[in-house]
């Protein structure tokens, strides 16, 4: 495949992305934040942690933030398995984390990740189920994410390579109305060396259910991922919320 072709693509996306928030109804940008760290012992085993603040607005009206962590194995250098638990809250709007909050919960949820390459083409196909305790009462939810990822300058995501991830995810329960959620991002991001990556984007999701102050809304996403210890051949990234 050209870089040519490459970049056209992913200019389309972009722009297609970009149409479609214009459309929405929720038109005011807020602001996504995420710190990602994993640390991996060798090339199967690793730990993970993120803490994510979000925004109303895009430095204005923080509502919600969420800290978490966990454990993956790599079963091969395509597929791995992962679980992991967090805390995340919700408060009032308007305020900057203004008491009190609308919602407490606490989750564990399970991963499977399956990786398939076309030319320099990564994509992640993520399987997530989460066990949700939410102001004490229980519910489960389903995930798949598709995640392309195209490395721009290099055929993979090594040092000094710029990339543009994409991804889009819909939520699932066990009760009605059961599609519940989907969340589309597009953005651009550079890998400074096999440790650290920055990527900045935007995300629109859309709750069919109005669970939060967040649903119907657009974000812009600032994203800092860095990896320790003795990572494999490629960065993780497919961790994050």
């Amino acid at each position: 495949m050209k870089l040519s072709v490459i970049y056209k693509a992913s200019a389309f996306l972009l722009l297609l992305l970009a149409s479609n928030s214009l459309l929405a109804q929720n038109n005011v940008l807020g602001g996504w934040n995420i710190l990602n760290y994993n640390y991996s012992f060798n090339k199967k085993v690793f730990l993970y942690s993120e803490a994510q603040l979000r925004s109303q607005h895009i430095a204005n009206d923080f509502y919600y933030h969420e800290l978490k962590f966990g454990g993956g194995y790599n079963i091969t250098d395509k597929s791995s398995a992962f679980i992991g638990l967090g805390n995340y809250e919700t408060y009032t709007f308007p305020g900057n984390l203004k008491k009190p909050l609308t919602s407490n919960e606490f989750r564990i949820w399970e991963q499977f990740v399956i990786s398939a390459y076309i030319d320099r083409i990564k994509f992640e196909n993520r399987f997530r189920i989460e066990q949700r305790w939410i102001n004490g009462d229980f519910s489960s939810r389903f995930r798949y994410r598709i995640n392309p990822i195209i490395p721009l300058n290099h055929s993979k995501l090594t040092a000094n390579t710029v990339y543009i991830p994409f991804y889009n995810e819909v939520f699932f329960t066990n009760k009605a109305p059961y599609f519940i959620r989907n969340r589309a991002f597009g953005g651009i991001g550079y890998q400074f060396t096999k440790s650290i990556a920055l990527q900045a984007g935007f995300i629109r999701q859309f709750d069919y259910r109005k669970a939060d102050d967040g649903s119907g809304k657009n974000f812009i996403q600032m994203m800092l991922v860095i990896n320790g210890g003795h990572p494999g051949k490629e960065p993780q990234h497919s961790n994050t919320d």
